[in-house]
């Protein structure tokens, strides 16, 4: 359905132009009703349990309610910012965003650790926590958008030395920082398919993309294998139910929590793992609560919303009339798909425990706002879309070479 634009046609003034977003119309509504619907299903989640996570930890009956009723207060304040600042002002702010994500990060390496939670991963100022690695995601999503729409102008994104070097070296310094130092390699997994996704759109040959697969598969054992406890949890995946007293503990909780749902559910107000078995009940295992709570066919349906969801994601990227715009939907796209699938992978025992949140539901503010802002962006950014997306054909070596670079593109001529 998209135009194939090959050497010997002219490209559009849209497309010659930076940032140039066409004509203002209304804004894709659908995202926004699809958003707060699994904003409503997380909060409604976080209040079933909070009796339960209350008297597990000692904390007042509402403290779970009111700390998320302020994370999302927090993130539509967000979603406001984003949504009304223009994507022309983000493009050029990524050098300051970059800067506060590394302070971010720097904080969290040198200021004290929680002894419940050892890893340096958050900045911790008295009641106030805050997970850099979140703020370097939505930084990261708005350079790499840049980067890469810079090199399609330039026709320089098949270069080595200009695009994929660079792209090498902020994948190692993510490995390094996130996965290495701050322990947390579900993140830096997901910040690798954001930078992959949004590449492969943007046009990097195959073979450069599979290049970088190859250094981060290499990266990724080396990551497991000189961490016994990124060992212990590969092995708590292959044989889930071998110390379920030990390194598997999580693991088999949260699949007791899954099958202890049935088809319909124990009932929003019944819950026995929340009650201190299932550990993390309302951040990284808080699907396996809701599979609890609402059974097979709640667990449809939210996965239904999900995919409504994302449905909306990709028609605003397919619309996008600049490469800008595209490649920034597309890394949204990206993070929150791939973060949902690895959460509720990890939850019913098809992939490793990450550690990560499922977007919009799990608890917890800094997750939640940033999510949220970076919707905030796409909703902006719907405003500008295409409603024709005529269908292209690749039929010779150059159709295919920008195959992928025209395929959520319209062009104007």
């Amino acid at each position: 359905m998209f135009p194939r634009q090959t050497a010997s046609r002219r490209r559009s003034p849209a497309l010659n132009n930076p940032l140039e977003l066409g004509r203002k119309h209304k804004p894709d509504y659908w995202l926004l009703i699809w958003c707060a619907l699994l904003l409503a299903i997380g909060l409604t989640v976080v209040y079933a349990i909070s009796p339960a996570l209350s008297e597990t930890y000692h904390v007042g009956n509402n403290y779970y309610v009111y700390k998320q009723l302020i994370a999302i207060s927090l993130s539509l304040v967000a979603f406001f910012i984003t949504y009304k600042v223009p994507l022309q002002w983000w493009k050029q702010a990524y050098k300051p965003l970059l800067i506060i994500a590394g302070l971010a990060t720097l904080m969290a390496l040198v200021l004290p650790v929680n002894p419940s939670y050892p890893a340096h991963r958050w900045v911790r100022l008295s009641s106030f926590s805050f997970q850099s690695v979140e703020l370097v995601k939505f930084a990261g999503l708005i350079w790499l958008s840049s980067f890469l729409a810079g090199r399609i102008r330039q026709n320089t994104i098949t270069s080595t030395s200009k695009t994929l070097k660079p792209l090498l070296y902020i994948l190692l310094a993510t490995g390094f920082v996130v996965a290495g130092i701050q322990s947390d390699l579900g993140s830096a997994g997901v910040i690798v398919a954001i930078v992959g996704s949004m590449a492969f759109v943007a046009g990097l040959p195959l073979g450069r993309i599979t290049l970088i697969a190859a250094i981060v598969l290499i990266g990724v054992t080396l990551a497991i294998s000189i961490s016994p406890y990124r060992r212990a949890r590969l092995e708590t995946f292959i044989h889930p139910q071998s110390n379920c007293q030990g390194s598997s503990y999580q693991a088999c909780q949260a699949l007791i929590a899954v099958g202890s749902g049935g088809v319909i559910g124990l009932g929003l107000g019944s819950s026995v793992q929340a009650y201190g078995y299932l550990p993390e009940a309302a951040n990284d295992s808080i699907f396996a609560i809701y599979a609890e709570k609402f059974g097979f066919i709640g667990s449809i349906v939210l996965l239904a919303v999900f995919v409504g969801f994302f449905t909306r994601l990709k028609t605003i990227a397919e619309r996008s009339t600049d490469d800008f715009t595209r490649l920034l939907v597309i890394g949204v796209l990206a993070w929150l798909s791939v973060q949902t699938l690895v959460n509720i992978g990890a939850m019913i025992g098809l992939l490793p425990l990450k550690g990560i949140t499922l977007p919009f539901i799990s608890y917890g503010g800094t997750s939640v706002v940033f999510a949220t802002a970076a919707i905030g962006l796409v909703f902006q950014a719907s405003q500008y879309t295409a409603y024709n997306t005529p269908k292209i054909k690749a039929d010779n070596v150059v159709d295919k070479r920008n195959y992928r670079q025209n395929m959520v593109r319209r062009a104007s001529y």
